[in-house]
């Protein structure tokens, strides 16, 4: 041992097991001496590197140092998040996507799944470019302007078009119907201020009051602290979600020196937080579920988050599966570890902060009363009923609002500062849902969030009871019931209800269809009831086969070996939806 300590002394390259021979004793008092031996010959080593090395050696290995630290600092953050058997799977997962996109791709399969998507996208575009013969094609501006007559004449052919039935509440959300008596005010109101600009309030300062007492009377039913709480306005639920994630990470930034944001959501968080992530160049972890509440694992959520931990969040309820998040478990993380938690309540808006009032009182703390809570989203174009394009994010205090906005005092073209994203925005649509809010009034409320939960619950409640061959997902709340099953392809259960008139959402991880319910279809419940009765008997007959799209299309968009081309098909879906015909 002796040998070993004179060469850490004297610096020279040595390999300490070449000293350890079967005559060698440990002697344990043996080991201040040692350690200061060693921390001596790196201090004299790390003097001789600094004077024997050149300056751009030294920014190399100190670029590589850094470089390979970062990369197992990462690696060690992702096996401690996801375990080293799930951080395996995760790996497996992207080099078989990899392999068999390379596969699909190859000389051999490339015209063959070529030729089958352009058939799914002709498809896709006939079922989208309805002809209007009683229309014509306007591709270009007409020459000579048409009548007011002859525009309201094509809008109303327009209007009538073969669509679903949403008017009959057979459609999962997508309208939110406040009346005809409502809609007849907010066509009035958008009438009075429809060239309201909301990026000029010294030119529309009734704007700017009907904007602040929108925001206001949000966060009051949320319970924000009175003295720091705000917010603004949106155009909807995705950009809420996307300013939430941004004043994130510009704070973690600010705030904290965080440099590489990461953020922690249950799998089941809207899609709006991926965006984000893709836009803001956010590292983005999904925790896992409870696999009996279908609420996020706290434990997995508690594992993912590290240092550069920028925003954790959870959903009042989750779009999903209508399940509140267990959001108070959340905001003991978050105050444990100092990191904002966002609440998505886009869609329980309205819902959610009325249950207690309406006398529903199952339903758990999920606001601002919750310390740990930093923001809420909350659509009041949702069960507010006010017009599409208006939402609301709100945040516990000014300095986290503040992070969302975009300051430019060096611009040519002056002083620049916008809230939101957008710049101009259209003043009408705050003017609409200030008008509603008033409209409907608290009591409204209360009655519409009375026959919309209770609605919900008795779907949820005769399924349960009536159809064995459906299993409800979790313990749903709210308005949202989902359901799954182990007995029949409820993607064909899907098909056939669209062919009924009904269009619920489907779902995937697990296969999955729910309803969102809202004013307009709380009458129809029974009639969903008895058609689900009378398509399962159609599926359990022995021998039926029936041919399922969008059994097809999930199928694709969950297997590894048809990676990529469910992509391919959204992208074809979303450049559908900019053609005038079918023609290429």
């Amino acid at each position: 041992m002796s040998e070993y300590l004179k060469s850490l002394q004297s610096g020279y390259t040595f390999s300490p097991y070449s000293y350890l021979d079967s005559s060698w004793t440990f002697d344990i008092h043996s080991i201040p001496t040692s350690l200061s031996i060693l921390v001596q010959n790196l201090i004299n080593q790390g003097i001789n590197y600094l004077n024997s090395a050149s300056l751009l050696q030294m920014l190399k290995d100190g670029l590589f140092i850094i470089t390979l630290f970062k990369f197992i600092t990462t690696l060690l953050n992702d096996i401690i998040g996801y375990g080293i058997i799930g951080y395996i799977r995760i790996l497996l997962h992207l080099v078989s996507k990899f392999v068999m996109q390379l596969i699909l791709n190859s000389f051999f399969l490339k015209g063959k799944v070529d030729k089958e998507v352009a058939i799914t996208v002709h498809k896709l575009e006939e079922s989208l470019i309805v002809p209007t013969p009683t229309v014509p094609n306007f591709d270009v501006i007409p020459e000579k302007g048409l009548t007011d007559t002859e525009i309201l004449n094509n809008l109303q052919e327009l209007a009538d078009l073969k669509h679903s039935e949403w008017e009959k509440g057979k459609v999962s959300g997508a309208v939110y119907h406040g009346g005809d008596e409502l809609i007849k005010l907010q066509s009035n109101a958008f009438k009075i201020f429809c060239v309201a600009n909301q990026l000029h309030p010294d030119v529309f300062p009734g704007v700017r009051k009907m904007e602040a007492e929108i925001v206001s009377i949000v966060l009051n039913l949320f319970n924000a602290p009175i003295d720091t709480g705000c917010g603004s306005t949106t155009s909807g639920g995705t950009e809420s979600l996307l300013l939430a994630c941004l004043s994130a990470k510009i704070y973690g930034y600010r705030y904290k020196g965080i440099r590489e944001p990461e953020m922690v959501v249950p799998e089941t968080a809207h899609a709006g937080f991926d965006k984000a992530a893709y836009y803001f160049g956010i590292k983005l972890h999904h925790a896992r579920l409870d696999s009996n509440t279908y609420k996020v694992d706290l434990k997995h959520v508690k594992k993912l988050i590290n240092s550069n931990t920028v925003l954790i969040a959870g959903s009042a309820p989750n779009f999903p599966h209508g399940i509140i998040d267990d959001i108070e478990g959340l905001s003991k993380l978050a105050l444990k570890y100092k990191i904002p938690l966002h609440v998505d309540c886009c869609l329980g808006s309205f819902i959610v902060s009325y249950m207690k009032k309406a006398g529903f009182n199952d339903i758990p703390l999920f606001d601002f009363r919750l310390t740990g809570v930093t923001s809420i989203s909350c659509d009041t174009h949702k069960y507010g009923f006010a017009p599409k394009g208006s939402s609301v994010i709100m945040y516990r205090n000014k300095k986290l609002r503040e992070c969302q906005y975009y300051v430019n005092s060096e611009w040519t073209g002056g002083l620049y500062g916008s809230p939101t994203f957008a710049g101009s925005r259209p003043g009408a649509l705050s003017v609409g849902c200030w008008s509603t809010l008033l409209k409907i009034g608290d009591d409204g409320y209360i009655q519409s969030c009375k026959e919309i939960v209770g609605a919900a619950r008795l779907l949820k409640e005769r399924i349960m009871k009536e159809i064995p061959e459906l299993e409800i997902i979790g313990d749903p709340l709210t308005s949202v019931i989902a359901f799954k099953s182990s007995k029949i392809n409820i993607y064909e259960l899907s098909d056939l209800l669209s062919k009924q008139g009904w269009h619920l959402s489907a779902l995937q991880k697990p296969a999955a269809l729910h309803l969102a319910v809202t004013k307009l279809s709380t009458s129809s419940i029974d009639e969903l009831i008895d058609i689900l009765k009378q398509i399962i008997v159609d599926l359990s007959t022995k021998g039926k086969v029936i041919k399922s799209d969008t059994a097809a299309l999930y199928g694709v968009a969950g297997s590894v070996q048809t990676t990529g081309v469910a992509d391919r098909l959204i992208t074809a879906f979303l450049n559908t939806l900019y053609k005038t015909s079918t023609d290429p």
